[in-house]
C-alpha cells in the first residue's frame, strides 16, 4: 500500500471512537506496526489522556458536521495533506423492543453508527481521490447481517451501513481506494454497559408490554460474566491489518465464531428457520 504521511513516511490511520475498548487497542496495535494514528474521542479527558499515552490524538464526535470537519482538518495540518486511511469505529447499541423506541432514540442510534461513519468517509474521500489510493473501514457487526430481537436500533444501523458500504465499495471500483466491512461480534470493550445506559435513560421498562422481558435484559447487561464465544480486541486487530495492508482486501471479515455462524446461516436457511434458530439461541434473555 501507498502511504502519504510526512512524519517519517509512515502510513496514517484516522480512528474515531478511541477513548476504550477495541478503538483504544486498534490505536495501540497500528502504532506499534509503525502506522501514524491519529487516535480521536468525543470528549476532552479522553483526547488528553490519549495524548498522554504518546497517541496522536483530536476530538472527535460524529454526530457533530462541525466536529467531524474539524478533525480532519487537523489531520491533514499534520500531514501535509495526506492520509492513508479510515477506520470508522465509533457506535453504541441501543437496545429495546422495537415498538418502544421513540423516533428520536432510532434517530440517535443512526446519527452515530451510520450518518458520522458516512459523513466522515465522504469528507476523506477527495483526499484518497487525489492520492489516487485509500483505504475506508467500516465496523459492522454480526447484527448487520441477521436481525435479533431487543436490537432493532442497532439491528437497523447496521444494516443500513452494510448496503451504503456495498454501495460506495462498487462505486469506487477502480479507483485504487478500497472499502472493506469488519462484522464483529461479541468482543471484550465496554459495549455491554454502554447499552445498559442506553437501555436504562431511553426505554421505560415498566409500562412496556415486554417489561418481564426487559428484567431479564438489564440482568444480562449488568452481569460481568462473557458469552463464552467473546474474543480479545486483538481478533479484530489481526482482521484489520489484513484489510489495511493486504494489496487486496477482503469486502468483508467475520470476526468471531458467532459471527462465521450467522452468515452462513444466513446464506443457508430459509428465513423462518432462520428466525427460529435466532429465536431459540436468544430465548434466555427471556428467562
Amino acid at each position: 500500500m501507498k502511504h502519504s504521511s510526512n512524519n517519517n513516511d509512515k502510513r496514517s490511520i484516522l480512528i474515531t471512537g478511541c477513548s476504550s475498548g477495541i478503538g483504544l487497542e486498534i490505536a495501540r496495535g497500528l502504532r506499534k506496526r509503525a502506522w501514524r494514528v491519529f487516535a480521536t474521542a468525543r470528549r476532552m479527558q479522553d483526547v488528553e489522556r490519549l495524548s498522554r499515552e504518546g497517541l496522536e490524538s483530536l476530538p472527535l464526535d460524529v454526530t457533530d458536521s462541525n466536529s467531524i470537519q474539524s478533525a480532519v482538518a487537523g489531520v491533514l495540518e499534520r500531514t501535509g495533506g495526506g492520509l492513508d486511511a479510515l477506520f470508522n469505529n465509533a457506535g453504541y447499541g441501543q437496545p429495546g423492543a422495537v415498538e418502544d423506541l421513540s423516533r428520536a432514540v432510532l434517530r440517535a442510534q443512526f446519527e452515530t453508527n451510520l450518518f458520522g461513519a458516512h459523513e466522515l468517509a465522504c469528507a476523506v474521500l477527495p483526499i484518497m481521490r487525489r492520492q489516487g489510493y485509500g483505504r475506508i473501514i467500516q465496523h459492522s457487526s454480526v447484527l448487520g447481517v441477521v436481525a435479533l430481537p431487543y436490537r432493532g436500533a442497532y439491528n437497523a444501523s447496521k444494516f443500513a451501513l452494510e448496503g451504503l458500504t456495498d454501495t460506495l465499495r462498487q462505486e469506487l471500483k477502480g479507483s485504487g481506494i478500497h472499502v472493506c466491512l469488519l462484522e464483529t461480534g461479541p468482543v471484550r470493550s465496554r459495549f455491554r454497559a454502554n447499552a445498559l445506559l442506553m437501555f436504562q435513560r431511553h426505554i421505560d421498562r415498566e409500562r412496556s408490554a415486554h417489561r418481564e422481558t426487559y428484567h431479564a435484559l438489564e440482568r444480562r447487561f449488568a452481569s460481568s460474566t462473557d458469552d463464552p464465544f467473546t474474543r480479545d480486541p486483538q481478533a479484530v486487530l489481526r482482521k484489520l491489518v489484513h484489510a489495511l495492508e493486504s494489496p487486496r482486501p477482503k469486502p468483508r471479515y467475520c470476526i468471531t465464531f458467532p459471527s462465521h455462524l450467522l452468515s452462513t446461516l444466513r446464506r443457508a436457511l430459509p428465513t423462518r428457520a432462520l428466525d427460529t434458530f435466532l429465536l431459540f439461541g436468544t430465548a434466555w434473555e427471556r428467562r
